[in-house]
């Protein structure tokens, strides 16, 4: 098994981008939204692959959000999916690994959204418990469904954000976190 990193450029051109968008489908045992694999893209990808198969991956994207009243680039995880056969061998947990490298070297913060919470708490995010919001065109929205689900990964530039207050994500199409 051989661990690739790159940006969406890279990923595409050397062909990882098809098999881990299938992969995506099998990690969550439904399909995937091509929305949602949109998301994914224009960032850092990691991937383990095994002649060519595509077994876990994972990306992290830039995204502005708002911490209170503090504006930070954040580097926001999408799309971590691992193929069921292979899952609780380590293999998610080395791609987040990188993931959280490349995030502590690039960016003020990580974050993600997730209904797994205790997998990555346990690679040192921290659950967000403050009320989140999206920046609408229009107006701030309410996001309360995703209270409890996002995760953020404190890093050097930003070691101690306050994980009770406001966190406001910025607004794209589909789901907002």
């Amino acid at each position: 098994m051989t661990l690739w990193a790159g940006g969406t450029e890279a990923f595409l051109a050397v062909g990882w981008a098809e098999p881990a968008r299938a992969l995506m489908d099998r990690a969550f045992g439904e399909p995937f939204s091509d929305e949602d694999w949109d998301h994914a893209l224009g960032g850092w990808h990691v991937l383990v692959h095994d002649s060519g198969r595509v077994l876990s991956h994972g990306s992290v994207v830039p995204r502005r959000l708002r911490v209170g009243d503090r504006p930070v680039l954040c580097g926001y995880v999408e799309a971590v999916g691992t193929e069921p056969a292979h899952q609780g061998a380590g293999l998610g947990s080395a791609v987040m690994g990188e993931l959280g490298a490349y995030i502590q070297a690039h960016y003020e913060l990580g974050a993600l959204c997730t209904g797994s919470t205790s997998f990555y708490a346990r690679l040192g995010w921290v659950r967000w418990r403050g009320p989140t919001w999206a920046e609408g065109p229009e107006r701030r929205v309410r996001t309360a469904d995703e209270d409890g689900n996002v995760l953020v990964l404190p890093t050097a530039r930003f070691p101690d954000p306050e994980p009770t207050t406001d966190l406001v994500c910025d607004w794209r199409s589909g789901d907002l976190w």
